[in-house]
């Protein structure tokens, strides 16, 4: 097998528990770039519906995304789940 270093992915995922925070941090800090805004994904039959169920499965109900980007073009998925919240 050839192991070549470092590999490349196209995104990275966080689970934070304000998203609007977390997007502020890391746009005006950070200085990130916003690909899309803060949105409510629902659980529903709609095509982003049925992909989360297909990867949450059934019963996740809703969360807020945002869509950012690093300065080098690594996207990172900002979310808050509200059936992780405490």
């Amino acid at each position: 097998m050839n192991n070549v270093y470092p590999r490349s992915f196209s995104h990275i995922g966080l689970s934070v528990p304000d998203l609007d925070a977390a997007v502020k941090f890391y746009t005006e800090v950070m200085g990130w770039y916003t690909i899309m805004e803060p949105t409510e994904i629902v659980e529903d039959d709609s095509p982003i519906g049925e992909m989360c169920t297909e990867v949450f499965g059934a019963g996740w109900g809703s969360f807020r995304i945002a869509h950012l980007s690093t300065g080098d073009r690594i996207g990172v998925e900002i979310l808050n789940s509200k059936s992780r919240e405490p």
